[in-house]
């Protein structure tokens, strides 16, 4: 049978385990999701140490472990984590400053009586660590996919309300600000609500790592703290 080649991509604590951000692999044709793991594990220990913590992906979209691939998929295996048509974009990655003001431009308008923000910050101490900074690293096409469907979801659940988010990348310092999210709505509860909503839910599904950089020593982080 003819083989197959996929793009294997990689990010955060297993890009550093395994050397490289992503590499093309060779695969027996009808190969799965769980065969290209296989093949990642015998290469780190890493992968098994993360267990059913470790998702997948394939063309940006989360995958079954069962999902046959295809000659040309993108494939990512995602560690827990931690426009161009003239329209303004909801929800961004960027590695320059983020600014509270522009992000809350992307939603206000004269029917939002209410607007809720939220700005995450780089903080001095975590887990008991003095921190001197922060590394984040996103896989970017798919964290902003991501995020989109966040806030439409909150749309969803608070009729009339709109979400923007946007969250850095790279290093840190002390006070920088890390994401920025910001609901804007009709009445101050939705916006209260769907910004409280957007923020634990990023935390939890957009593939996004932190590494802390303490004075003691760096670590990734994946318990969404």
């Amino acid at each position: 049978m003819t083989p197959i080649k996929v793009t294997l991509r990689l990010f955060g604590s297993l890009r550093e385990a395994l050397g490289e951000s992503s590499r093309v692999v060779e695969l027996e044709s009808g190969s799965r999701v769980l065969d290209l793991r296989d093949w990642l594990a015998e290469r780190s220990p890493l992968v098994d140490q993360l267990g059913g913590r470790l998702a997948a992906s394939v063309n940006l979209e989360i995958a079954e472990l069962e999902r046959e691939l295809r000659d040309g998929d993108e494939v990512a295996f995602l560690p827990p984590v931690a426009g161009g048509d003239g329209t303004v974009k909801r929800c961004t990655i960027s590695e320059w400053p983020l600014d509270e003001a522009e992000v809350a431009a992307r939603v206000e308008g004269p029917d939002a009586g209410g607007v809720v923000s939220f700005v995450g910050r780089v903080r001095n101490q975590a887990r008991g660590h003095s921190i001197e900074h922060l590394v984040y690293e996103a896989y970017p096409e798919m964290a902003e996919r991501e995020m989109e469907k966040i806030v439409d979801e909150a749309a969803e659940l608070w009729p009339g309300t709109r979400v923007a988010i946007a969250h850095r990348v790279g290093r840190l310092e002390i006070g920088d600000a890390a994401v920025v999210v910001v609901a804007a709505s009709a009445h101050r509860d939705a916006a209260f609500l769907a910004c409280r909503h957007a923020i634990d839910t990023l935390k939890v599904r957009v593939p996004i790592w932190k590494r802390e950089v303490a004075t003691d020593g760096a670590y990734w982080v994946d318990d969404h703290a």
